[in-house]
């Protein structure tokens, strides 16, 4: 399997999971996620994937500092609706890492560790997305902005041959490597595209 080298580069994410570890499916429940896995699930790599991904990681170490974050735990709410936007996008890659879910989710076993109801739309918040700790309340809210990192200027024209139907094979892999280039370019900004705030 071929991809980037860069998504290698990408700081993992390591949860605790209580329900895995009842099932036998990971020792002590512990794993981890990486940027791949969430790309294979999406089906694609973008600034909106990988922003998905960062605010993630990074509201986990503020919600969990010094610790593994426990998966099931964490309750997330987003500003726009679920029909807005990438919010849907997003939202998917959230709920891979966090086990957070609308109401279509896991309604857990005599009582316990259930995923349904943890994650919610139209919040009325002044952020990407706001994560809560359900077992001791604690919030975050994280922005993402990816603006100041901007495309190459010969993104454009190649995407202007890509939806046109015209574009060279040699075109079709610059658009590509320009493409990641950004995402690349966007983990090694994270601090200037992703704020953090204690609510």
């Amino acid at each position: 399997m071929s991809y980037p080298s860069f998504f290698d580069e990408v700081e993992v994410i390591k949860v605790k999971d209580p329900l895995s570890a009842v099932l036998g499916v990971f020792l002590m429940g512990e794993y981890e996620f990486n940027y791949l896995d969430v790309v294979k699930s999406a089906g694609h790599s973008c600034p909106t994937v990988a922003g998905a991904y960062l605010i993630t990681a990074e509201a986990l170490k503020a919600l969990y500092p010094g610790e593994v974050a426990i998966r099931g735990n964490i309750k997330v709410e987003f500003k726009e609706s679920l029909e807005d936007g990438v919010a849907g996008v997003i939202s998917n890659v959230v709920s891979q890492i966090t086990g957070a879910t609308d109401k279509s989710g896991f309604k857990g076993l005599a009582g316990k560790f259930a995923r349904h109801s943890l994650m919610s739309f139209d919040a009325n918040i002044n952020s990407s997305a706001r994560f809560t700790r359900v077992d001791n309340g604690k919030s975050v809210d994280v922005i993402y902005d990816p603006s100041s990192v901007m495309p190459s200027p010969n993104m454009q024209p190649l995407m202007q041959k890509m939806m046109g139907g015209t574009p060279q094979p040699s075109e079709i892999k610059e658009f590509g490597e320009l493409w990641q280039d950004r995402v690349k370019r966007i983990f090694k900004n994270t601090q200037s595209v992703v704020k953090v705030v204690e609510v």
